[in-house]
């Protein structure tokens, strides 16, 4: 049972967080969440916060998303056909798909030479992004608020002044000495 708390997502929304969770899967919020398929346990692309990085004015890809779902659903109700899915009326087509079939349609709009391939590329390259980076998020914030990819990847935390440092260097050792014209800002001279 949905929590009353919760509306339904529009169409659009959904058939979003479904492609999300599609690239990086992660469990369903509440028993009868749709767009979130469940088929992997903790979080995934949507609670790491997937249409929020592509909802981002900055990024000005906002006012696509509708068409973009559009084009998603579009494909969803090809796929169910020539595959003979029944789909929920109720649902946006990508949606009603299970997640074998969400994961096949996907590997099919991914496809090198596939038609607007770069547009589902986007798509999936932002899901990744929000649970990889919190793109959408300083990264302090995300750090604060236990953002579900980067604890899961387990990036540090700042120091106490909010910085990061890296006293260890990732070799092992220091790869190059500093040039001696540095400026104290660290910009070559």
């Amino acid at each position: 049972m949905q929590p009353a708390s919760l509306a339904l997502p529009d169409p659009t929304t959904a058939t979003l967080e479904a492609f999300a969770d599609t690239m990086v899967p992660g469990e369903k919020r509440y028993g009868g969440d749709m767009a979130i398929a469940g088929a992997a346990p903790g979080p995934g692309a949507v609670q790491a916060g997937a249409v929020e990085l592509l909802s981002l004015p900055d990024l000005g890809i906002g006012v696509l998303l509708p068409e973009l779902a559009l084009l998603v659903n579009t494909r969803a109700l090809a796929y169910a056909a020539i595959h003979g899915r029944v789909l929920l009326p109720t649902q946006p087509p990508f949606v009603a798909l299970r997640f074998t079939d969400r994961t096949a349609l996907a590997g099919e709009l991914l496809t090198p030479g596939a038609p607007d391939r770069q547009l589902y590329v986007l798509l999936a390259l932002f899901a990744a992004a929000a649970f990889d980076t919190a793109a959408h998020l300083h990264t302090a914030v995300a750090i604060r608020q236990r953002h579900p990819g980067l604890a899961w990847i387990g990036f540090p935390a700042p120091d106490a002044d909010g910085l990061w440092r890296f006293p260890d260097y990732s070799y092992g050792r220091r790869l190059a000495s500093e040039h001696p014209l540095t400026t104290p800002g660290g910009h070559p001279a």
